[in-house]
């Protein structure tokens, strides 16, 4: 069991780091660091927004509008870390 244990942390881990290379390459794409015309970075933001929007569509609509400031990710992101704590709390049950 202890290895479902890690194999769930592994997952959170691996979302963790989609999620903050999705957040910093729309930060590049805002401030105009990378360019979408590009087709490197077409692709691969095209398919970070395919993987994530799972994740952030359904928050997408509870959460208000806020003017163009997504929430979405931040909330996503805290949600992930509540879960790590929750399992590593909870860690006992898996030995």
């Amino acid at each position: 069991m202890t290895s479902l244990l890690q194999i769930l942390l592994l997952i959170l881990d691996v979302v963790w780091f989609i999620l903050i290379a999705h957040i910093i390459m729309s930060w590049l794409i805002n401030f105009q660091v990378l360019n979408l015309q590009q087709d490197l970075v077409r692709q691969i933001w095209f398919g970070l927004n395919r993987l994530l929007e799972p994740l952030y569509g359904p928050l997408r609509r509870i959460l208000p509008p806020m003017g163009g400031l997504d929430l979405a990710p931040l909330v996503v992101l805290i949600g992930i870390y509540a879960i790590r704590i929750v399992l590593q709390n909870n860690a006992a049950a898996f030995y």
